[in-house]
């Protein structure tokens, strides 16, 4: 199996009006059930949109990117699949459900943190 993030922009979602949020909300969970029931979802989480921080080597704490940036990540999730296609298949239930666009990304494997993983 391979992990796969699923992710989209800072602000994809502003063009849902306020009393959509309900329904966006639920239609979310109800894939991110999805994912657990079919023992693929490994995490996921919406990113407060606020300023981000970066620590150097050093501990040297600046300002990160700011939202207005492109490349801020909204919000994520991570599943465990055979297959970039399965994987695609996952993005589009979560597009549907968000109602915006999603990236997808294979993460590299760690056997060395999978096996600290599988021995906590």
């Amino acid at each position: 199996m391979t992990r796969y993030l699923i992710s989209f922009d800072d602000g994809a979602m502003d063009h849902i009006p306020d009393e959509d949020w309900p329904e966006v909300g639920k239609a979310a969970h109800a894939v991110i059930q999805e994912a657990v029931n079919a023992g693929v979802f490994v995490f996921g989480a919406g990113l407060e949109r606020q300023r981000a921080s970066v620590v150097a080597t050093d501990g040297l704490v600046s300002d990160g990117p700011y939202p207005e940036t492109k490349e801020v990540i909204g919000g994520f999730v991570v599943v465990d699949v055979a297959s970039r296609e399965e994987a695609l298949r996952w993005a589009a239930k979560v597009a549907a459900s968000c109602r915006c666009a999603q990236e997808v990304r294979e993460l590299l494997p760690d056997p060395e943190t999978d096996a600290m993983l599988r021995g906590a």
